[in-house]
């Protein structure tokens, strides 16, 4: 086992948290595993799930201010059953005199809901397998909260550690919910609460509609999200810049709007009944095509979610 303390050394503190000295001892990760995320904010505001989410109340949490930090994790080449990887880090804190609230694996959470309402990191910083997944949340009357969230996907594991300072007004419903600035946009949050989002890591050249090879991490996020809901459709619509004409144009977005569907198809087998593609050419542009930036930022695919359930 490596401790995170040590995996953390060169980042702003430790794993240990640098101002309670209450909870000042190693907590431990398998060996490889690699910090991939880690931003403070002082003050903050942090809303700590205190139980599962439920139909009729929602997720119900405790609001903590002062200093919040967030950081993920992942173990490369080690697909760690959740509920194994952050029982150690239960335990611990248990040992160091917090009070665990919460403890919870998927569906006993509140499933895809429970993952929505609460504060997670999107890919690639954190991956959450929506029906494989473990969370925990723990608090000491002087030593604020932290919260721990570990998931995996088919070749690596991933934990996510929230710590919080100290509790404020007590309990609070989940619409008061945590204030954390520079976290990357969570593409499914973005589609549930504003009805579309852009796909900013699918990027095409002039007149292309090849994806770059690899992973696609909005795309990985949303394919988890159809699968989980099977209620929900998304449009994934092509946009172009405004080189060339307007028919081209439209069948150079349709073809960039399918390669999103056929991403989907063949890497998560979503059913095709939840997805579908459009090409809407250069008649809605974001940004200006009089210069390179701007026609950059119009070569985009959005998702639009088209469920009205």
């Amino acid at each position: 086992m490596m401790s995170i303390t040590r995996l953390a050394a060169k980042a702003a503190c430790a794993f240990t948290v640098c101002i309670q000295p209450a909870f000042s001892q190693d907590l431990s990760l398998p060996d490889g595993a690699e910090q991939v995320f880690s931003t403070v904010q002082d003050p903050g505001v942090y809303a700590l799930p205190v139980h599962a989410w439920q139909p009729d109340a929602g997720l119900e949490t405790q609001r903590f201010e002062g200093r919040i930090s967030l950081e993920s994790w992942r173990i490369a080449k080690q697909t760690i059953d959740p509920f194994q990887l952050a029982r150690p880090l239960r335990d611990a804190l248990s040992e160091a005199g917090y009070e665990i609230v919460l403890d919870c694996s998927a569906t006993a959470c509140g499933g895809f809901d429970f993952r929505f309402e609460t504060l997670v990191l999107p890919a690639p910083q954190m991956f959450v397998k929506l029906t494989e997944f473990h969370f925990v949340s723990a608090r000491a009357k002087d030593a604020g909260a932290v919260s721990i969230l570990t998931s995996r996907d088919a070749r690596d594991s991933y934990v996510q550690i929230i710590r919080a300072g100290q509790v404020t007004k007590g309990k609070t419903k989940s619409d008061a919910i945590h204030v954390l600035s520079n976290l990357p946009q969570d593409p499914v949050k973005l589609l549930e609460l504003e009805g579309h989002v852009v796909l900013k890591d699918m990027r095409f050249k002039t007149g292309s509609a090849t994806l770059d090879a690899g992973r696609i991490a909005s795309l990985d996020t949303i394919a988890a999200h159809l699968l989980a809901r099977p209620d929900r459709q998304v449009l994934f619509v092509g946009h172009t810049d405004a080189t060339g004409s307007l028919e081209a144009n439209q069948a150079v977005s349709l073809k960039r709007a399918l390669a999103a569907v056929r991403y989907l198809r063949e890497q998560h087998d979503v059913p095709s009944d939840q997805i579908s593609a459009q090409g809407a050419g250069y008649l809605a542009p974001v940004a200006t095509n009089l210069t390179e930036a701007g026609r950059q930022a119009n070569r985009r695919v959005e998702a639009v979610l088209v469920s009205t359930q």
